[in-house]
């Protein structure tokens, strides 16, 4: 357990946010509150682009702006002491051809962030949902060639949860030298260039900032938490987490995302300890 925490870094959905509770609890609140009054810097790491992360803080209300915000799954970090914003390796477009050619026998959707909007390469209920979810412009593509215009921070694709498993055997089968998948959902897979990680991020963030990277807490639930979890100096999996993040990590909240998992850790580990 760390000493002296400088940073506690959250990833959100299902880490802070549940499906049925799209905001923080007031519990949850006072304890990020008490964190900043301690000066400890309060941060978060998503899949979500910054276009959404910045939004999503904001709504809470805290009475302070985010520290550090690490997003696209590590792809962007803003800086909010040095209002800096710093962006790195994309999908290169043939990659993003390679991927929709190399799923296209499962007759999936695959969909990316795009210029604000949602680009996707069918139109299809499920993709209404997640632009009406997110509150963004849904776009759908002519063709391949249409979806795979420009570089891009990475392509996500929704399946049943018990299409899991198997899609992800079959991934599995198509190894890549250039970009990796990790699940982030229980239902979504993402892929990104392999070089891209919420754990590098974070490493290349302290480096930046001579933090020590030993005086990090983080908090995650699944796969593309697990390198931040693994870096920082104290990794924390909530008690609904994945087996393979509950494998990696220090610790495990007593209780789940649902029942303010985090606040309750940081409130007996941190601040009253």
């Amino acid at each position: 357990m760390i000493k002296d925490v400088k940073l506690v870094i959250c990833d959100i959905d299902w880490t802070l946010l549940s499906r049925n509770r799209r905001v923080l609890s007031p519990y949850t609140m006072r304890v990020i509150e008490e964190l900043h009054k301690r000066n400890i810097m309060f941060g978060l790491a998503s899949g979500r682009p910054l276009d959404e992360v910045k939004p999503v803080y904001e709504s809470w209300g805290l009475s302070f702006p985010c520290d550090i915000i690490i997003y696209m799954n590590g792809g962007g970090i803003w800086d909010e002491h040095a209002k800096k914003n710093e962006e790195f390796y994309k999908l290169k477009k043939a990659w993003i051809k390679e991927i929709v050619e190399m799923t296209k026998p499962l007759n999936v959707n695959p969909y990316m962030y795009y210029h604000g909007a949602i680009k996707a390469l069918k139109d299809d209920q499920t993709i209404q949902e997640t632009a009406i979810r997110n509150n963004k412009k849904l776009i759908i593509a002519k063709d391949v060639d249409d979806f795979a215009n420009e570089d891009n921070g990475k392509i996500m694709i929704r399946v049943k949860k018990e299409e899991m498993e198997s899609f992800e055997k079959y991934i599995k089968n198509y190894p890549s030298e250039n970009y990796a998948e990790f699940k982030t959902q229980e239902t979504l897979m993402e892929f990104c260039d392999r070089r891209v990680s919420k754990g590098n991020a974070l490493v290349t963030y302290c480096k930046a900032t001579n933090l020590p990277i030993s005086k990090v807490m983080a908090f995650g639930d699944t796969t593309n938490d697990n390198l931040m979890i693994k870096n920082a100096g104290w990794g924390v999996c909530l008690l609904n987490g994945s087996s393979d993040t509950k494998a990696i990590c220090d610790d495990i909240t007593e209780f789940d995302v649902s029942n303010d998992g985090f606040a309750h850790y940081i409130e007996k580990h941190v601040l009253n300890r």
